[in-house]
């Protein structure tokens, strides 16, 4: 008695097939979690999903920045004191 095997006439453009769409599902998937990321890390950068910067942390970072700069010599003395008291001003 012989066994027959039947594949469904697919052949082998069958397993090519499923391969190729393998790598685009699994591609997209990875495309997917990289745009959340990216979208994650751009919200707390432009200060959109930060709530630190309601407890005055932003503030503080921004003043350290500012003598970061002063002592790099990227700004002057005067140029430090006049965007300090800005920063430090209510809004």
């Amino acid at each position: 008695m012989t066994m027959m095997w039947y594949d469904g006439g697919w052949g082998w453009g069958g397993w090519f097939v499923m391969a190729v769409m393998m790598v685009v599902f699994w591609g997209l998937v990875i495309a997917g979690i990289v745009a959340v990321v990216h979208y994650v890390g751009d919200a707390r950068r432009d200060g959109r999903a930060a709530p630190a910067d309601e407890r005055g942390w932003g503030q503080r970072r921004a003043e350290e920045l500012l003598a970061e700069r002063f002592a790099r010599g990227e700004i002057d003395e005067d140029e430090y004191r006049r965007r300090r008291a800005l920063l430090r001003e209510p809004p």
